[in-house]
């Protein structure tokens, strides 16, 4: 009877940062768990080992926290290993309308008056003028089709990279994630098609030509690249 070649579900790589588990996505989760105990159990543990971190790649495949603990506990259990991430190409579909929502272009057509606050997740295009007292706030980029003369803050949630834009920036203040600059930085009578971004040498928010977003800002999406080249 010919014996039947065992197949090589998981693969272990050394890396100068530690391990690199990569696991096939198309075999079950039982016979990858088994396999990676098989391999595992080779490893004689010397007392004297540095912890090694290692890095699972599961391919596309969804595992559940059930599983994760399951995985880190085979990798952990007599070994001198710590997980470091387990990193998988599937989310829920929560997750990624989420993360779509965060990602996401608003586009709003109206002015912000005094009093007024919008907030935004995700990008902001704003086709109007913010007037002075108003107030926009987004969690990602803001650009403003009109005159800024109030406050705008971006990056609410910690966002360093996100950016201020306006056809016309005269603005009582801005704020990019916990960064703040105030009128006295600006011109007194504004400056048109300009940008508002951190400077991370000077670790402060400064203004500049809205041209120089597709260097510094390289990771701008095609939509936004299109606004700031017209």
């Amino acid at each position: 009877m010919q014996e039947t070649k065992q197949k090589n579900y998981v693969t272990i790589k050394g890396t100068r940062d530690g391990l690199t588990l990569f696991i096939d996505d198309r075999c079950s989760f039982t016979d990858a768990c088994r396999e990676l105990v098989d391999k595992l159990s080779v490893n004689i543990v010397q007392k004297d080992e540095p912890v090694v971190p290692v890095t699972v790649k599961l391919g596309n495949r969804f595992i559940y926290e059930d599983q994760k603990k399951q995985l880190e506990e085979i990798i952990t259990k007599d070994n001198h290993f710590t997980v470091q991430s387990l990193d998988s190409n599937v989310i829920l579909r929560d997750e990624a309308l989420a993360f779509l929502d965060d990602t996401e272009v608003k586009v709003i057509t109206r002015i912000v008056r005094s009093g007024q606050v919008l907030e935004i997740k995700g990008d902001l295009l704003l086709i109007g003028d913010v007037n002075p007292g108003g107030n926009v706030v987004s969690t990602g980029n803001i650009y403003i089709m009109g005159s800024l003369h109030g406050v705008a803050h971006a990056g609410v949630n910690g966002d360093r990279n996100a950016i201020i834009a306006a056809s016309y920036m005269n603005p009582s203040q801005l704020r990019i994630a916990d960064h703040i600059s105030r009128a006295p930085d600006y011109e007194s009578d504004g400056v048109y098609m300009e940008c508002g971004l951190i400077d991370d040498e000077k670790d402060k928010i400064v203004i500049d030509r809205i041209q120089v977003l597709a260097h510094k800002r390289k990771s701008l999406n095609r939509f936004e690249r299109r606004l700031i080249n017209g």
